[in-house]
């Protein structure tokens, strides 16, 4: 199994292309903290987003909005300068918008995250499960 969950904020506004055939192909970095105290520390991830997805987050997503990221990682080779290099990505399936355009602006209007897949972000990970329906 190949799952990633990311949550953080996107370092850069996203790149939006289109492949030969009319794919629309989405990138951006997103900054995920790690550690705490003295040892707190971001991680810039790599995103790519395919399809109308990636227009949907072209269209709404800015630098500092705050995103989860559900997808795969995706391992690849390339060749720069004549020497071969590897590269990580997140090819990401569903994003969540946790904040909205006004709260990263910097308006006072209270944040809301958005129910993009028919559950309430805000809640995430809190789930109770009984013992008997634990999902691993």
């Amino acid at each position: 199994m190949n799952k990633v969950i990311i949550v953080g904020r996107l370092t850069r506004d996203p790149e939006v292309r289109y492949t030969q055939t009319g794919k629309a192909v989405a990138s951006f970095s997103v900054a995920v903290d790690t550690g705490y105290g003295e040892n707190k520390r971001a991680d810039f991830i790599p995103v790519v987003v395919w399809d109308k997805l990636a227009e949907v987050c072209g269209n709404n997503l800015t630098k500092g909005r705050r995103v989860l990221v559900e997808g795969r990682l995706q391992i690849r080779d390339y060749e720069k300068d004549g020497q071969k290099r590897r590269a990580a990505d997140v090819v990401a399936q569903n994003i969540e918008f946790l904040d909205t355009k006004q709260a990263v602006s910097g308006s006072s209007t209270a944040a809301s995250p958005a129910k993009s897949s028919g559950y309430d972000v805000s809640s995430f990970g809190t789930e109770v499960f009984p013992e008997e329906e634990i999902p691993f």
